[in-house]
């Protein structure tokens, strides 16, 4: 079935600086005025989990719970930015990928509007995937779907 990759977590905050020295500019207060256009969007990676500092191992060796252990690194981070002034809001972002735990390919279903023209049969239904016939046996046995004929017939 459905398998699900989670990576490049990220923690995008928008910020409002009131001055340039806000955005790290120092020693340039006698010449610049107020920052006039904002809010500026900020993308920053955690630090890997198997980034300790002084030795660097694989996540996988880091930990046990990856996707959960970036979440709660991005979460913190997040917390920790929002306490700064200049910080109006924020989010922690991941990409997902699904794939076929079968085939491995990337995992498409159909749509209600391809049923009827893009369907293996009568009993196709929205949702089903399309990428294999194992992941369409196991998607119609969890649901009580009749099984695709043997012969691909209908």
């Amino acid at each position: 079935m459905k398998k699900t990759y989670r990576d490049d977590w990220r923690v995008i905050v928008q910020i409002a600086p009131r001055s340039i020295t806000a955005l790290g500019f120092d020693g340039l207060s006698d010449i610049a005025g107020p920052v006039t256009s904002g809010p500026i969007e900020v993308a920053i990676a955690p630090r890997r989990l198997g980034d300790f500092g002084f030795a660097s191992v694989s996540d996988r060796m880091a930990s046990s719970d990856i996707d959960g252990d970036y979440q709660r690194r991005c979460n913190e981070l997040l917390a920790e930015l929002l306490s700064r002034p200049h910080v109006k809001s924020g989010r922690v972002t991941c990409t997902e990928t699904h794939t076929c735990s079968h085939c491995l390919l990337a995992w498409e279903v159909l749509a209600a509007d391809e049923v009827a023209e893009y369907g293996q049969d009568k009993h196709s239904v929205e949702g089903e995937p399309v990428c294999c016939f194992k992941a369409i046996a196991d998607f119609r046995a969890e649901r009580g779907i009749p099984a695709l004929a043997e012969d691909g017939a209908a």
